[in-house]
């Protein structure tokens, strides 16, 4: 995405770059959400030929179809997120089933599975929680409706008061959207996906780059989020999203060590910027 001048206004994070740092700061960015966020659902591409199919629309040979079609529509999705910031467009279920189409790739035609519509049947995850394996029933699919009703509104809460620049604040808003989106898992299949695209509109919105978390950590995410489901239990409709927040404290400051590291992208592209001058 080439941002017009106007636009560069919107993000803190693309201010005062010449033209070509700031196309390399975005195109560096895309490539990494991508590759991390597909990484972390099983997608085998390395970032080196994550950023090589984006840039050339060519195929790795001996590479899923299904990981490139993967990684093409993450791409895509995280420009919807993009145009959604940067023209004020309202957040509604309208445009957040417009991001699982692009992120939902694999399209089957399952009416127990739509893409593009709330899920149908129950979904579950397997965790090991002191040491003892245990099962998390994530919201029914009859309260779907109620409870993406409720998130809507956390949403709408944390829009209107976005201070620009505040990371602290940023952060809170990624984990509480992340952790509650998750907490109902709204679609058959593709929530990891979104949460960790939905959760960056307001940290986006601030005038900040996007919190990314790396294949790397991938158990440590995990293990994190999995610590505060199992602690509240199943969400149901009429429940609080975020029951016992001062249990978000491990995600939180999960979340902020993993920020780092598109912060440093940002930064290292400031000192180029810098070295210009």
């Amino acid at each position: 995405m080439d941002f017009k001048p106007k636009d560069k206004e919107i993000f803190n994070f693309l201010k005062n770059l010449d033209k070509d740092l700031r196309n390399a700061l975005l195109i560096q960015l895309r490539n990494l959400w991508t590759h991390t966020s597909t990484a972390i659902e099983g997608n085998t591409l390395t970032l080196g030929e994550t950023a090589f199919v984006l840039e050339e629309g060519l195929t790795i040979s001996g590479k899923p179809l299904k990981d490139h079609e993967e990684v093409v529509g993450h791409a895509r999705a995280i420009d919807l997120v993009y145009d959604l910031v940067l023209n004020k467009t309202p957040f509604t279920e309208k445009e957040l089933f417009s991001l699982h189409k692009a992120v939902q790739t694999d399209i089957i035609i399952d009416v127990y599975k739509p893409v593009g519509g709330w899920k149908k049947e129950p979904n579950s995850t397997v965790a090991v929680v002191d040491d003892k394996q245990v099962v998390f029933e994530y919201g029914p699919p009859g309260d779907i409706p109620l409870l993406m009703k409720s998130w809507f509104e956390l949403y709408r809460e944390i829009d209107q008061s976005l201070k620009p620049n505040d990371r602290q604040q940023a952060l809170l808003a990624y984990v509480q959207l992340h952790v509650s989106f998750v907490r109902i898992h709204p679609f058959f299949d593709g929530n990891g996906r979104l949460a960790r695209l939905i959760a960056n509109v307001p940290v986006l919105k601030s005038g900040l780059p996007p919190v990314i978390i790396s294949q790397k950590q991938r158990k440590q995410y995990i293990d994190a989020l999995s610590a505060y489901h199992f602690s509240v239990g199943q969400i149901k409709a009429g429940d609080a999203l975020l029951p016992n927040q001062d249990a978000l404290q491990p995600f939180t400051i999960f979340c902020e060590q993993a920020w780092g590291e598109s912060l440093a992208l940002v930064e290292d592209i400031r000192q180029k910027q810098r070295s210009r001058q």
